[in-house]
């Protein structure tokens, strides 16, 4: 009941966000940002955030260190070799560090594969890819990453909708206002955008809350947003498979997605 909750809450906040044209003012530089929060405020008010998201709302700053990375982004342009090493060193040392989480904890990545039908070695992989295994979850606030996107005008239809999924997470408790993350305002273990932890978040240690910094919270929102996507449980995920296509839906650069299923398939072997 808690997850379908979750669910409802984020596609009202999701359609709310695809209605119209937004009343906020997006700028290219921090000279408006002030005036956009104030803007900004009515809009989250309008999609239910109360006292403590417009806190967080009011307490934003403009994030210099998340506008410079995404303006340097140059893409994902390697060869699948080299991105192999340079994410992972190789994938045979990458599929040993994964083997031996899995080997710490096999009855949990068990269970997540009975429910979700995402088997360990993808559920790792992308763990692994993101953030190391939970190494570096990002240091940027979240809150003040996510706004300044959803204000910059480059991008601000696709990170809108973020923001205030963000600004409701503060709201529900499930958010801490000054949490870091990376620079996109991605969160936690395996790097969700907030629109996506409010849609596919999962309570796995029934504590009340979806909590992306735990791990057994991250892995299990994880398999259900795969699972949600469309993921087939025991069906093969090599390339040019239905499970290839969804991991699509989790990373657009086709060098990732191989990467993912060349590891997980050493990793589950």
């Amino acid at each position: 009941m808690r997850q379908m909750r979750n669910v409802l809450q984020a596609a009202t906040v999701l359609a709310a966000s695809a209605t119209g044209a937004w009343a906020a003012q997006c700028g290219n530089d921090a000279s408006g940002f002030e005036r956009w929060k104030q803007q900004f405020a009515q809009e989250a008010a309008a999609v239910g955030v109360g006292k403590r998201g417009q806190q967080a709302l009011a307490q934003a700053r403009y994030s210099t260190s998340t506008i410079a990375a995404d303006r340097n982004q140059k893409g994902v342009k390697y060869s699948l070799d080299r991105f192999i090493q340079i994410r992972l060193g190789s994938v045979d040392s990458f599929a040993g560090q994964a083997r031996k989480r899995k080997a710490r904890s096999p009855g949990f990545y068990q269970s997540l594969e009975a429910k979700y039908g995402v088997p360990a070695g993808i559920l790792l992989a992308i763990h692994g890819m993101e953030t190391g295994f939970g190494r570096n979850m990002g240091n940027t606030p979240v809150v003040d990453s996510i706004l300044t996107v959803a204000y910059d005008c480059r991008r601000s239809a696709f990170f809108t909708p973020h923001a205030l999924a963000a600004l409701s997470m503060v709201d529900k408790g499930t958010l801490a206002p000054g949490q870091r993350g990376a620079a996109h305002g991605e969160l936690g273990h395996t790097q969700f955008l907030p629109g996506n932890a409010l849609r596919y978040g999962v309570d796995a240690t029934g504590d009340g809350r979806a909590d992306f910094y735990d791990l057994a919270d991250a892995l299990a929102s994880t398999a259900n947003f795969l699972k949600a996507k469309g993921w087939q449980a025991g069906q093969p995920y090599n390339e040019g498979t239905a499970n290839f296509r969804v991991l699509n839906e989790w990373n657009a650069a086709t060098v990732y997605q191989q990467a993912i299923a060349l590891s997980a398939a050493r990793i589950d072997r």
